[in-house]
């Protein structure tokens, strides 16, 4: 797989339609191995990438032929010096905390602890590789079609912002379906879409009058 230098911004995986950009921070670490999975479960990465990109505390690439649906992690080494704050372990695979989804199941286990159990104090780190065990993060396409929709270009000034709490708006709702009330698929339920749509159209009609 061909490997560029990248970008430091936007902190995640992001995928620009070519090929996806790679970047994490970190400001103590010594390296950064970007691990790419073929699934969810696997313990073992098909393919180690070393990020030799850093600026500005951010490591970073640019992978021409990653896709969207590309499972991933990091290793990130360090010194592991856990009275000073250090408590770096390249044997576990983090998540990309900036990731936009995850995936997988995670195990318990004794080998998701960075340290050796049974001591005293957390101060000798373990070997043990908890990749199969732990979730991987997960590359996506956050473009969306918005087809025959165009934007209303309504003013700031003529905006009307409607606002309301998921729980509160569908939990006690006698039309939205038992079983998602009080959730977000309660909320774009036929009922409640029923709802919002003539206070939308309404909307939307004021604004081509004005103009």
């Amino acid at each position: 797989m061909r490997i560029w230098p990248g970008q430091p911004y936007r902190l995640c995986a992001t995928w620009d339609g070519e090929g996806v950009n790679y970047a994490i921070f970190s400001e103590n670490a010594t390296g950064v191995e970007l691990c790419l999975f073929d699934a969810p479960g696997d313990g073992v990465e098909r393919q180690k990438i070393w990020l030799r990109e850093r600026t500005d505390q951010v490591w970073h690439c640019y992978l021409p032929d990653a896709r969207p649906g590309q499972f991933y992690g990091f290793r990130v080494h360090g010194p592991y010096e856990p009275n000073a704050g250090h408590r770096f372990n390249p044997a576990k695979l983090l998540i990309d905390p900036y990731a936009k989804a995850i995936t997988g199941n995670f195990q318990w286990s004794d080998a998701l602890f960075a340290y050796k159990l049974g001591e005293k104090e957390d101060l000798e780190p373990t070997t043990d590789n908890d990749a199969s065990r732990v979730p991987k993060s997960v590359v996506v396409d956050s473009a969306f079609t918005w087809e025959s929709e165009k934007p209303l270009n309504i003013p700031w000034n003529r905006t009307i912002i409607y606002e309301c709490h998921v729980k509160g708006m569908t939990k006690l709702h006698p039309d939205v379906p038992e079983n998602v009330r009080g959730t977000y698929l309660g909320l774009c339920s036929d009922t409640m879409i029923e709802y919002f749509l003539p206070k939308f159209r309404c909307r939307r009609s004021r604004a081509r009058r004005r103009r």
